[in-house]
């Protein structure tokens, strides 16, 4: 098979390659990836362990649930700081130095036994994934063999995705028998071995188009991206305002055992890694349709959250098709952001990474509103209604500014 390529970034601008690439040209992609589990892994932890941590802290589920939206919102105000800051540093140091903080910071959140520290913890969390969201997805496109931009991209997603098919529920597994802060020491205890991995699989990269702060005017003129910004707050508002509370809402509005919910955790991911198989084999051609379904589809998701649940199979059948419309909806939205802005992947990347978590603490912060004074039940129908501005947007705003652009 031949491949040609020719994109920002590559090894060379164009290469023909005959063959398929071996595994050793993939291990530098497959490493972010398995750094993009553990950083995702830790992220959304709380949400796996929300009831124990707020039993354990004598707090309620819903200021648990702040660890989340302040994480988020720390990520949102963190990222272009930290990238103008950081883009310039070859992206082996970057990363090395990345999980070494990371590392210190969940030895913290081990021994945290107040509301106070573990936050102060999470707030340190927060800023290294700050900085390896804006440099990850333009590292593995840069670092994929030549020809197979997607494939790179859609391994990155997929080693983010088994965070929630393999971290969260075990995760959860160890804090139900062993306590949450033992989760937390674990993914300290993981985040090492993957430093020591990347030590020997990433070569030494430079910051190639990674931009800086001369980067931000130019970046602001693109109306395709400002869009995509935009359609991104708003998506994933909608979206981590029905998911933060998914646990409590599996348990209490469902019926389901704690057992049962977190095989409904492990289903949503495992239906993510099928996501990302669609990308990898549609993008290239249908990125609109891509896009613009995963729209719909994540809206459609949120507003059959409470009639589905009836039943165990009808969640996990909605838990299926609700993964698989996040991921490629997180995969779609990448390629379009490093297609778009090719000379300044890390800056764009970083606005992104942190419009994103403004999404996440938004939702995260709506879901707990919803779920305090109207119950959880309802925080699927208050996403809903976001959901459906955001398809709004995408339909009367976006898609002539999209279109040939991605």
């Amino acid at each position: 098979m031949d491949n040609k390529t020719s994109f920002p970034g590559s090894h060379n601008h164009i290469i023909t390659r005959t063959g398929r690439p071996t595994f050793k040209e993939w291990l530098p992609c497959i490493g972010i990836a398995i750094a993009a589990f553990v950083f995702n892994t830790t992220e959304f932890a709380p949400i796996a362990l929300l009831s124990d941590i707020a039993k354990s802290l004598s707090i309620t589920d819903a200021k648990a649930g702040l660890l989340i939206t302040i994480y988020a919102w720390v990520v949102a105000l963190a990222s272009l700081p930290l990238i103008l800051i950081f883009a310039g540093v070859e992206r082996r140091k970057l990363m090395t130095a990345l999980l070494l903080f990371f590392i210190i910071s969940h030895l913290i959140s081990w021994q945290s036994y107040s509301y106070t520290s573990l936050l102060v913890s999470r707030i340190m969390i927060a800023c290294a994934h700050a900085i390896f969201w804006s440099v990850a997805a333009p590292t593995a496109v840069q670092m994929a063999p030549e020809g197979y931009r997607s494939t790179g991209l859609g391994i990155l997603a997929t080693g983010g995705s088994l965070a929630t098919v393999l971290g969260l529920p075990f995760g959860r597994t160890v804090g139900l028998y062993m306590g949450w802060r033992t989760t937390f020491l674990f993914i300290g205890i993981a985040a090492s071995l993957v430093l020591i991995l990347l030590v020997f699989v990433l070569p030494v990269l430079k910051s190639n188009n990674s931009g800086s702060f001369k980067s931000l005017p130019q970046l602001v003129k693109r109306p395709a991206l400002t869009g995509i910004y935009i359609l991104t707050a708003l998506m994933i508002a909608a979206h981590f305002t029905g998911y933060t509370y998914i646990e409590p809402f599996m348990i209490n509005i469902a019926g389901l055992s704690e057992n049962t919910a977190t095989v409904g955790l492990l289903i949503f991911g495992i239906a993510g890694i099928g996501g990302s198989f669609l990308f990898s084999r549609y993008n290239e051609k249908r990125s609109l349709s891509l896009m613009g379904g995963s729209v719909i589809c994540i809206t459609i998701s949120l507003l059959l959250i409470y009639p589905l649940a009836i039943n165990t199979f009808t969640v996990f059948l909605l838990f299926t098709f609700w993964g698989i419309s996040i991921m490629i909806f997180n995969l779609v939205f990448q390629d379009a952001v490093i297609k778009i802005a090719p000379d300044a992947t890390a800056v764009a990347m970083s606005i992104y990474s942190g419009i994103y978590n403004v999404g996440i603490g938004s939702g995260a912060l709506i879901g707990g509103t919803v779920s305090t004074h109207a119950g959880t039940q309802f925080t699927g129908m208050a996403g809903c209604i976001i959901g459906i501005l955001a398809v709004s947007f995408y339909f009367f705003v976006m898609k002539r500014h999209l279109q040939g652009r991605i």
